[in-house]
């Protein structure tokens, strides 16, 4: 829908690019709106931006009274796609489970399945769509987001790894309530603003257990999907929890689970931490799979997210805006590109100060 800058809440999402008179948007499609973007549009005489029916949490997006004398002319209205509905659908229901996770009920698969595991069907088809939901996350509803995301970036995974639905679907679940356990650690740790100290931290590290325990004695749910919850924070070299285990004891499920986790956290904006591109956190799982993570699960996960083809729209970290013209397979996350403003070709692979921070449909 079309609105005013003055109607804005914080939470609502950019479906549009917000152009000024560069080439360059000053508020990028995809971004989830605070005050600070607010006040920007105002400061550039914005006059209407297109945003999502919904906030980033699920609810409905109800536009404040407009200021008086602003005035845009209307057009028709750009929605998020069907998919990103159904997502935030299904995070404002994790949210819900969660809730009644925190008061003790029992957890629900077979109402579970029967919201996620259709989502997860449309994700498959929508790959690219499904690594750029770190866009919707906020601090204040990082957890839900988190756990629909992890769920749909592991089943999109385990898809590449393994054709048989099935496993997937499980694998999908698994990343989806790896975080269930969560419900009974204190809210005060949960909701804490800024680092944990090391007591809260060892509580935290009890999640991967309670999780387990949540999902133990489900029957639709397979040893091996429960297994990807019990140990979607161990490491191969050991320096994982909650059993610290080493490679030969971590199962397939729970690599990929454990590298979906990390992606969605570290391009998430989070209390505690500034959310990073995701270009950069590509590079440094790439530079951490030695040892810590499986060689085939990192392989196929960097070949998935970095599938892109020869003309895509990418913004770099410089800012520029560019295509790409080339990717070398040696280096898929740093392909050469051609800016935008000048028509110069640069070779990321020579420039590692320069790094793609975004890539545009």
């Amino acid at each position: 829908m079309k609105v005013h800058p003055s109607q804005l809440v914080q939470g609502c999402m950019i479906t549009l690019d917000v152009m000024g008179k560069t080439k360059r948007p000053i508020i990028p499609k995809h971004t989830v709106i605070t005050p600070i973007h607010i006040k920007v549009l105002h400061n550039f005489k914005i006059q209407s931006v297109e945003v999502s029916s919904k906030l980033s949490n699920g609810s409905p997006f109800l536009p404040k009274e407009k200021a008086e004398g602003h005035k845009f002319s209307d057009s028709p209205s750009i929605e998020f796609s069907a998919f990103h509905e159904h997502y935030l659908e299904t995070v404002k229901q994790y949210k819900q489970w969660f809730s009644l996770w925190q008061g003790g009920s029992p957890l629900d698969l077979k109402e579970v399945r029967s919201i996620f595991v259709p989502l997860l069907q449309e994700a498959i088809q929508a790959k690219r769509e499904v690594f750029l939901l770190h866009h919707y996350s906020t601090e204040a509803d990082y957890n839900e987001h988190h756990s629909v995301a992890m769920g749909l970036i592991s089943g999109v995974l385990a898809s590449k790894l393994n054709d048989n639905q099935g496993e997937w679907i499980q694998v999908g679940l698994a990343g989806l309530l790896s975080d269930c356990g969560m419900a009974q650690i204190s809210e005060t740790i949960l909701n804490k603003e800024g680092p944990l100290n090391e007591k809260e931290y060892e509580e935290v590290k009890k999640h991967p257990t309670y999780s387990y325990r949540l999902v133990e004695s489900t029957t639709s749910l397979n040893n091996r999907a429960k297994l990807a919850i019990l140990q979607h924070h161990e490491r191969l070299d050991g320096s994982g929890y909650p059993l610290g285990l080493e490679k030969g004891k971590i199962h397939l499920f729970s690599q990929i689970t454990a590298v979906s986790d990390m992606y969605h956290a570290m391009t998430s904006e989070r209390v505690y931490r500034k959310k990073q591109s995701p270009f950069k956190v590509l590079e440094a799982i790439l530079k951490e799979q030695f040892g810590r993570f499986d060689h085939h699960v990192i392989q196929a996960f960097v070949k998935e997210m970095t599938n892109y083809s020869a003309g895509t729209k990418v913004k770099l970290s410089n800012n520029q805006l560019a295509d790409i013209i080339f990717v070398e397979p040696s280096t898929p996350t740093r392909p050469m590109v051609r800016l935008h403003e000048d028509g110069e070709i640069i070779p990321l692979r020579d420039n590692p100060d320069i790094h793609i921070e975004e890539v545009f449909d």
